[in-house]
């Protein structure tokens, strides 16, 4: 998933839409994919019944390690749907850490 040398760039919510994703996905297992959806679920409760914020790492299409700090409202098995309308493509996310 992450590793040590990967040092993210935190970003505003806001500027996600001035992403491009790659169409693979960044995770290699199932099992890590499994995780990671476990995560996805577990963030959207958290963001909808207490509107607790969770950090989301992500690399974009040029290779970049990215990081956003918000509150995931939804999540279905191809997106993030993310607090003020932005979204996230699930294959994207390396993780996540809870605040």
């Amino acid at each position: 998933m992450l590793t040590l040398a990967q040092v993210p760039q935190t970003v505003a919510k806001e500027s996600l839409r001035e992403y491009r994703f790659a169409a693979q996905d960044v995770l290699t297992t199932a099992a890590d994919r499994q995780s990671r959806r476990h995560h996805a679920e577990r963030a959207t409760t958290l963001g909808n019944a207490h509107h607790g914020k969770v950090n989301i790492y992500f690399r974009t299409a040029d290779g970049a390690v990215k990081r956003v700090q918000t509150t995931i409202w939804a999540n279905d098995a191809d997106h993030l749907t993310l607090k003020a309308g932005n979204f996230l493509p699930l294959r994207c996310v390396l993780g996540f850490d809870f605040c």
